[in-house]
Parts: structure tokens; sequence; C-alpha cells
């Protein structure tokens, strides 16, 4: 990123320029994610892994698709197997959408294939720069958390 996109608290750059490598990186390591599914797909998932089992209007509003659309990438989801739908014990009326069993690997396998993919970069480092890397690990940690309280 540029200088002109730095933040006037950021006189330096180094925000904006950490902040542009991130996401240099994200950008990477997704176009290099396995291609069997749609991103929305793995993302909702994703979510379902991490916030448990959610309504489609959640699911919907946290992808930043339309309700039908999701409700037709749930059907998907339903008929490979991935996910289920349960009744949500707090309205009668209402779906809960879960991981199912080959669900949860599924994600933890894809999660892990990419992670096995990063690690092989990091350690392609020089060790003062893998060093570098692990000693950001607790800032890292603190934006990633950042990040996760502004999903919906």
């Amino acid at each position: 990123m540029s200088a002109a996109f730095a933040s006037p608290d950021d006189s330096d750059g180094t925000v904006a320029e950490t902040a542009d490598v991130l996401y240099a990186l994200m950008a990477d390591f997704v176009r290099q994610r396995p291609r069997d599914m749609s991103m929305t797909s793995a993302a909702t998932l994703t979510a379902l892994r991490q916030r448990g089992p959610q309504r489609i209007t959640a699911l919907a509003a946290s992808q930043g698709v339309a309700q039908p659309s999701m409700t037709s990438l749930i059907a998907s989801l339903e008929k490979s197997g991935l996910v289920r739908r349960r009744d949500d014990p707090a309205d009668r009326r209402a779906s809960l959408i879960e991981l199912t069993a080959a669900g949860q690997e599924y994600i933890v396998d894809r999660r892990r294939q990419v992670t096995d993919r990063i690690g092989e970069h990091i350690e392609s480092l020089p060790t003062d720069q893998r060093s570098a890397l692990a000693a950001a690990l607790s800032a890292l940690r603190g934006l990633e958390e950042l990040a996760a309280a502004d999903v919906p």
C-alpha cells in the first residue's frame, strides 16, 4: 500500500504496509486453496464450525448473500452430506443448520491443507525471519480476535 493510504497516526507507513502485505498474503493463499467448492460454501462451513449451529438468515448475513442464495447453498451442502437441519429449540417454526461429522472433517482437512502450505513457505524463510514471525504470533492472534469480533 502506498504512503497515500497511510493513516495520520501512521506517519512512517508501517501499519499501512503491514496491512498491505497481510492482504497480499491472504489473496495469494486463497488463490492457492483447494478448488472443490465455492468460497462462500467453504466460508459457511467454517462459520458453522466456529460459531455452531445457525439459522439461514444469520448465515446469509455473515456471508453477505441474500437469504434465497443461502437457502440454495445449504440445500447443496445438505445433499453433499456436509450439513443438516434441525429444529431450533427457541422457535419450532425455524431450523438451525449444523455441520455433520463429514462437514466437520471436510473443513478441518481443508484448513490443514492450507496451513500445511503456509507452513512450507514459513519453513523456507531464513531463521531470523521465522523467529520474527514467531515473535509476532501474539499480535497476529490479537488481530485474529479483533477480526472475529467484527463478524455479524
